[in-house]
């Protein structure tokens, strides 16, 4: 039987999102919608979508399963904690929270009343990252030594909610947690020390962009960069490994491989560059070295909403775990610590 899911906030990931992915889905339905805004709820009314006139008429509907908390940032604890109380499993849209503490607060209730609670990390979906994940666990290329990954865009903050720190605002925030969330993913969660800096290019309210550098127990590193004022954009991943190199230019496009065969060439010929010349950066060629492209990867973002019914169920551990979620909101809250003391490195 599907399950039947609620959602509160019908803005832009409420309905353009969690709300069509619901009414197509083949593990649970909508049973409607909440909005502080009326003109939201005709909205959703419009749309043949049920719209509940108060948050507390929606909690209190027994049919209603599971309930999406799909507001701005600052609303999160209040909304997952009553509707947890409420008898309800919560899917709750990033950033789950904007301190540790409030976190605790919300997984401790959850715990208490027997609910599973998580947070949509929709983009551990992405087919680029995806990419990433099968090359580095293939070992075709040998282990990780370093990842880069970059969201670029041209066109500053947002200028809604996400705008204003007092909702929540800024980068780090709004993208960060997704990338922070996917090098995780395929590097693991042992992260060790942050260092973090801010832009306020378009903003000086909230961080227009970072740049944020992550060291591992294990010995690897990421570099984590998102920029709302490049025109000209940078690799979204660049991989280093010990046995070659992996790029994608962009999350649409191949991840391109240059797998090394042979470390050493009996004969170097110098190259010109630039007004002299050089062997240690003379190009490779197909003695040492093999290219080719990764195919496009395939996924179905809905398979985390068909994860977390199983887990309603108890059939399947969540995809989105307490202990990923503090990880990656502690790396978050390391970040701000560093970018305010000028890039600081901080230990976690």
């Amino acid at each position: 039987m599907k399950k039947r899911v609620a959602v509160i906030g019908y803005g832009g990931m409420g309905a353009g999102s969690h709300c069509k992915k619901i009414l197509a889905s083949d593990v649970c339905e909508l049973a409607g919608i909440y909005d502080i805004d009326p003109e939201k709820r005709a909205k959703a009314e419009a749309d043949g979508i049920k719209a509940y006139s108060t948050r507390e008429d929606l909690l209190a509907d027994p049919s209603v399963d599971i309930v999406t908390v799909a507001t701005p940032n600052d609303s999160h604890e209040e909304i997952v904690i009553a509707s947890l109380k409420a008898g309800k499993h919560v899917i709750c849209e990033k950033p789950v929270a904007l301190s540790l503490d409030s976190l605790e607060r919300m997984i401790a209730v959850a715990e208490a009343e027997g609910r599973i609670f998580s947070v949509h990390q929709n983009r551990r979906f992405d087919i680029d990252i995806l990419a990433v994940k099968k090359v580095i666990e293939s070992g075709e290329i040998g282990k990780p030594i370093n990842l880069e990954s970059r969201i670029h865009g041209s066109r500053g903050i947002p200028s809604d909610w996400r705008g204003k720190k007092e909702f929540g605002g800024g980068m780090l925030y709004d993208w960060g947690i997704h990338i922070i969330d996917q090098a995780c993913m395929v590097l693991g969660y042992d992260v060790k020390s942050v260092t973090c800096t801010f832009d306020h290019i378009t903003n000086k309210e909230v961080d227009d962009g970072f740049q944020l550098n992550m060291e591992f127990e294990s010995g690897l590193r990421a570099y984590l960069e998102v920029g709302t004022y490049n025109f000209v954009h940078m690799p979204r991943f660049y991989l280093r490994c010990e046995g070659g190199t992996a790029r994608i230019d962009r999350w649409d496009m191949p991840m391109h491989v240059v797998k090394c065969k042979a470390w050493h060439e009996s004969d170097v010929d110098p190259v010109k560059y630039a007004s002299g010349l050089t062997k240690t950066m003379a190009p490779r060629d197909s003695i040492t070295v093999d290219e080719y492209d990764i195919e496009k990867q395939t996924s179905d973002p809905h398979d985390y909403y068909r994860n977390f019914v199983l887990a309603c169920d108890g059939k399947a551990e969540q995809m989105v775990t307490h202990e990923q979620m503090r990880c990656v909101l502690n790396i978050v809250m390391k970040a701000f610590e560093s970018a305010a003391d000028d890039g600081r490195k901080i230990y976690l």
